[in-house]
């Protein structure tokens, strides 16, 4: 019986990384949200989930000011993201959010908690949303960046598929006290607050 990985875990991604597979860059529309919804940062800790190559751990380091953790569970996007700083950069960890001891984290709480295209890949969104309110400062937002099932103009259904359902988006967003959305062509962003 052949299993397949979790699309959540190095086993799926660390292969992609590997072989220098590139994925939709940050752009000025998102850096103007962030912005908008982030705030500065005041060296206050943030943590970037799925770092991948650091684009946006470094916009939330450099930019906006926050004290910044990216984590990724593929070991070359970690190394990638190293490649590219120069002087005081983000902290990087090679970590699996799904099934690491969080106390390995730098800080025990976040100001800021970002994923940018990597919920939808999440095996357990419920799961992961849990942990990111375990992690999350009161007080703290949660900045999702995420495609949304059929909007790509595409008749490959495989294509079509990809995103999250309104039943995902749902889970994502229940329980806050605070929900804020702002679209991009096929993808939608969220900040969220307790």
């Amino acid at each position: 019986m052949t299993t397949t990985a979790s699309t959540a875990s190095a086993a799926y991604w660390e292969p992609l990384w590997a072989d220098g597979r590139q994925y939709r860059q940050l752009d000025e529309a998102e850096h103007r949200l962030m912005d908008e919804h982030l705030g500065p940062g005041r060296a206050r800790p943030a943590l970037d989930i799925g770092s991948g190559a650091g684009a946006l751990a470094r916009h939330l380091h450099h930019e906006l000011g926050y004290r910044t953790t990216g984590v990724d569970c593929s070991p070359s996007a970690i190394a990638l993201a190293a490649t590219h700083d120069t002087g005081p950069s983000p902290a990087w960890r090679c970590l699996d959010i799904t099934t690491a001891d969080l106390t390995a984290l730098p800080d025990p709480a976040y100001a800021v908690i970002t994923c940018r295209l990597v919920y939808r890949w999440m095996d357990d969104k419920a799961a992961f949303v849990d942990c990111v309110r375990q992690l999350l400062a009161p007080g703290g937002a949660f900045w999702v960046v995420t495609e949304i099932t059929g909007r790509r103009t595409t008749t490959d259904p495989d294509l079509q598929g990809l995103g999250i359902t309104p039943a995902d988006a749902e889970l994502l967003t229940t329980g806050w006290s605070v929900v804020r959305t702002a679209d991009l062509d096929v993808l939608r962003c969220y900040a969220l607050r307790p």
